[in-house]
């Protein structure tokens, strides 16, 4: 299994909204004692684990969120063939309240870049996705403007919480599925 935290490189992306799926695969390799290191041919920073005794690669893609396709697709090459249903996209979601987190497998990309980018280069929307709620922008902001920058105090703690249930589900989908992960985590969901 591949999972794959969609966030921009660079330090000035650091922990805004944008990079909640890096930061999920990064506290996953933290978890697992492991650094994540480039390897040749993924464009990502990648990590090998074991959860439950299954083997697991940990990505985060040095593309830009809006270019992450051509990481995945990389990693598909590097570590497949994989069916598509064997590849984790943890990634930021305007539709859902800041801190929620949902398991899904396949559909459309709500408009995000990164999804479309993943959808054109797998040519399959199957994959599974960790969606964790960042909101809509507040007032007239741009969606953009919205992702790029760092949440305010009490909104950074409920995403550090969120984060760290990514995290739990990415390791719910590993040892159990994805069906079980969904049905545990997004119960009760609006």
């Amino acid at each position: 299994m591949v999972v794959v935290g969609l966030g921009n490189p660079g330090a000035e992306f650091r922990h805004t909204r944008h990079n909640l799926g890096a930061d999920t695969v990064e506290l996953l390799a933290e978890r697992h004692g492991v650094r994540l290191r480039p390897e040749r041919g993924t464009r990502s920073l990648v990590a090998q684990v074991k959860v439950g005794g299954r083997a697991v690669v940990l990505a985060v893609p040095q593309t830009y969120v809006n270019e992450s396709g051509l990481a995945v697709a990389g990693l598909v090459r590097r570590f497949g063939p994989l069916p598509v249903d064997r590849v984790v996209v943890v990634h930021d979601e305007l539709d859902l309240p800041v801190g929620r987190v949902k398991v899904k497998v396949g559909g459309g990309t709500a408009g995000h870049n990164g999804l479309r980018s993943v959808h054109a280069h797998l040519h399959d929307d199957g994959y599974v996705r960790v969606r964790i709620g960042i909101g809509k922008p507040p007032g007239r902001m741009e969606g953009a403007d919205h992702v790029l920058r760092p949440p305010g105090k009490a909104e950074r703690e409920n995403l550090e919480v969120a984060v760290v249930v990514a995290a739990d589900a990415v390791e719910a989908i590993v040892a159990e599925g994805p069906q079980a992960a969904m049905t545990r985590l997004n119960a009760g969901s609006e």
